[in-house]
């Protein structure tokens, strides 16, 4: 029975990680686009887990990772997942996990 991220030692994590990027590369290799969006978006959902949801204040914007500098308002946190919305699309609130934010400089 395979582990749930939020069960997984950092050390798994970063292994599992790995894991997966090979598999992506392979994908990818191969032409399975599908395939490897869904591998991304695992790393995305493990890479969340190592990091602190302190450090993704309320209130604050941030650059979305692969989003083409596309900003996100985050209102409030919810475990690895900040809900909240696009700039440029206000009244549509979405969660992203916490991987996929940017501070700005």
């Amino acid at each position: 029975m395979e582990k749930r991220y939020s069960q997984m030692t950092r050390y798994e994590l970063q292994q599992e990680i790995g894991a997966l990027k090979e598999k992506a590369m392979k994908a990818e290799q191969h032409g399975m686009v599908n395939e490897v969006a869904v591998l991304e978006r695992k790393m995305s959902m493990a890479k969340a887990y190592l990091l602190n949801p302190d450090d993704f204040p309320s209130g604050e914007a941030y650059i979305i990772d692969g989003g083409e500098g596309e900003l996100f308002q985050v209102e409030y946190l919810n475990g690895i997942f900040a809900w909240g919305y696009r700039t440029h699309t206000p009244n549509k609130e979405e969660a992203l996990p916490l991987s996929m934010l940017i501070k700005k400089q």
